[in-house]
């Protein structure tokens, strides 16, 4: 909730500093039709289209970029949870002996990894989770491999129980890669740099108007603010008001299957 506060306070902040913006192009423009009598400068439609069409793609590209990353994550949170089911099921390729010790071991496993960002504004906790998780698959991975290479074992048996605990492991690096993984700072600030660039130019084209035009000004920064807030909030799934938090239940669920 502090997250979604403090993103909806600089949406804010963003929207009235474009209206400000947009009654300083107005002004602007009032100062030059009061000292040339011609009007505003002629040929400037160029330069606002490419303006305006440089807003449009930045917007374009972190929109996109936000919302591949969010789904790239939910499928990542599956992966996992297949990864997790198969390892657990090839279980029953092991003697029998191990096979209570490794079961329970998968157990706390998965109740971690269903956890492990429950937290994200809480980077200590996560990092606590984190390592845990790295305990207890230096557990497993232990005592799995100790197991296929006893004599006897089909070289199968280790191939396939190997395989799927490589799995599993290495897709926890790629989960933290993914979560992790933002548009550097620079692009945000860019695209509050044209988005103020272009409510100047808004006011400053509706200044010939006598009466300020509202309706312009206000719907422009209304949509650009809007926009910028759902990308952010796209961007941090794990705090915002669009979520990702569902596809846990996936981890869950394989939890629920270990009897």
């Amino acid at each position: 909730m502090i997250f979604v506060l403090v993103v909806v306070g600089l949406v804010l902040g963003l929207f009235v500093v474009m209206l400000a913006a947009g009654e300083a192009g107005r002004r602007i423009g009032i100062a030059r039709l009061a000292r040339q009598s011609d009007g505003l400068a002629k040929g400037g439609g160029s330069a606002d289209a490419a303006t305006f069409g440089l807003l449009g793609l930045l917007i374009a590209f972190t929109f996109s970029g936000a919302a591949s990353r969010f789904q790239d994550r939910r499928d990542l949170i599956a992966d996992e949870a297949n990864a997790i089911g198969t390892a657990y099921l090839r279980l029953d390729l092991l003697p029998s002996d191990v096979q209570q010790p490794l079961r329970e071991l998968f157990r706390r496993y998965a109740d971690v990894r269903a956890t492990v960002y429950g937290q994200a504004l809480d980077n200590a906790a996560t990092e606590a989770k984190l390592g845990e998780s790295s305990d207890l698959q230096a557990a497993i991975w232990k005592m799995a491999a100790s197991t296929v290479q006893r004599e006897g074992t089909p070289p199968s048996t280790s191939t396939l129980v190997i395989g799927a605990l490589n799995e599993m492991i290495d897709i926890t690096t790629t989960r933290v890669i993914a979560t992790r993984s933002h548009p550097p700072d620079v692009i945000f600030v860019l695209l509050v740099a044209m988005s103020l660039i272009c409510a100047l130019l808004v006011g400053y084209s509706t200044s010939p108007n006598k009466a300020r035009s509202w309706l312009h000004m206000v719907t422009f920064a209304a949509v650009i603010s809007l926009t910028v807030y759902v990308i952010i909030d796209i961007e941090f799934p794990r705090v915002g008001l669009i979520r990702i938090d569902s596809a846990d239940d996936l981890l869950l669920q394989v939890r629920e299957s270990m009897r």
